[in-house]
């Protein structure tokens, strides 16, 4: 695991209907993905939503200032993050996670950890990110890095 990055598994809850009548119906579910009590957390910069289809590579970028905290609600994502801090006990590791509809996860993606994801399943990704500081669309916060990056070598084709 790359120093710093967190991977919160997440707890599903089923929902309870109010009528007996809809105790017949596909029950939903609800799910806690982040809370400002927990110890990761640092601040409240901006929420983000977007919606990424099979096949699609979503990479590589990195912060200086912010961290990123994601969550995939459906689809599969494979998330690929890579230590390129120079002073990290990690430094140049890649990470993989897989994250999705049944596998719901809150990442944590610190400063300085490059990053990008691949919709893996036929159903599109919608993602939810959460980061540290608010887009400043004059100054943006995101250094970007090449898909097939040379020094990160990732294999996307493996997935």
């Amino acid at each position: 695991m790359i120093d710093g990055v967190v991977i919160k598994k997440l707890k599903v809850f089923q929902d309870i209907p109010d009528r007996p009548e809809d105790e017949k119906n596909e029950r939903g579910f609800l799910i806690e993905v982040l809370r400002s009590d927990q110890e990761f957390f640092k601040k409240f910069g901006q929420s983000t939503f977007t919606v990424a289809h099979e096949g699609t590579v979503k990479a590589f970028h990195w912060h200086k200032k912010q961290d990123d905290l994601w969550f995939a609600a459906t689809g599969k994502a494979v998330v690929v993050l890579y230590d390129q801090r120079k002073d990290s006990k990690t430094y140049k590791q890649t990470q993989v996670i897989e994250a999705g509809k049944d596998d719901y996860k809150l990442i944590v993606i610190p400063v300085g950890v490059v990053h990008g994801y691949k919709v893996v399943s036929k159903e599109p990704v919608l993602m939810f990110y959460h980061t540290t500081e608010p887009y400043n669309p004059k100054s943006p916060d995101e250094e970007r890095l090449a898909w097939n990056d040379a020094e990160i070598g990732f294999d996307w084709s493996k997935y």
